[in-house]
């Protein structure tokens, strides 16, 4: 990004980035809670920012460590005895919708462990060292990972003990998952869900916002004009009688 910060306390609409996703989830109803992993420089700031928004469901702030899968697991740690899944989502992906959430939720009821993900649209290219292109692969079989990846919380737990035993480190929490010789299902993402690395991803983020917030008003003044469309004929018919 180029910014002296972390990327989720970008500006985007006039909130930071990690709020929109924290609210996107909180529009889950089956969301309970959050745990927040972020830089151990940052616990107090984001614990005192999060305190301020009252329409994000309860949060925890941990510090994270020097790998994702070492911060993923910090959060591990301190996720309610109480919860039986654990989603994992990229703080920096706040396009996020309640539609894709709810749809992992619902394959790790079945499968224990999902991932939502898109197809590849882009033909893809396997190089050598020398930049010589060595295949190409079938795109047809060629999926996008995305965020939330959701897991039965004592499979991903046990999933992560062994990466530890195996000084396994993963590319994301699914592979972990993969690693013990699990499935993994994939869900179907949405291409909107895409993760803040750049200025022009902002850019991005910001048009979808608008275009969200635009259909909002249409759709709350539609709801307005009916409401006034079923009043007046109730009014017409009633000078009628």
């Amino acid at each position: 990004m180029g910014t002296p910060f972390n990327k989720v306390f970008a500006s985007l609409s006039d909130k930071p980035v990690l709020l929109h996703t924290l609210l996107s989830f909180s529009r889950c109803a089956f969301i309970d809670d959050f745990v927040v992993i972020v830089a151990p420089q940052e616990v107090t700031m984001v614990s005192k920012l999060l305190n301020t928004i009252p329409e994000i469901k309860p949060c925890k702030v941990v510090a994270g460590g020097i790998e994702r899968q070492y911060s993923v697991y910090n959060g591990l740690m301190a996720v309610s005895k109480d919860s039986d899944m654990v989603l994992i989502h990229d703080a920096a992906r706040p396009l996020i919708s309640v539609k894709v959430i709810n749809a992992v939720i619902d394959e790790v009821k079945q499968s224990e462990a999902a991932v939502a993900a898109v197809p590849v649209t882009n033909t893809i290219k396997v190089i050598d060292e020398n930049n010589l292109v060595v295949r190409t692969p079938d795109r047809s079989n060629l999926w996008m990972m995305q965020t939330p990846q959701g897991f039965k919380k004592e499979l991903l737990l046990r999933a992560y003990e062994q990466a530890r035993q195996d000084n396994f480190l993963g590319t994301d929490d699914a592979s972990l998952i993969e690693h013990i010789g699990h499935p993994v299902k994939i869900v179907m993402g949405d291409y909107k869900n895409i993760k803040i690395t750049s200025p022009g991803d902002l850019v991005y983020a910001e048009a979808m916002l608008g275009k969200k917030a635009v259909d909002r008003v249409k759709a709350d003044l539609s709801i307005t004009v009916t409401n006034a469309v079923e009043l007046m004929k109730t009014k017409i018919l009633g000078k009628r009688l």
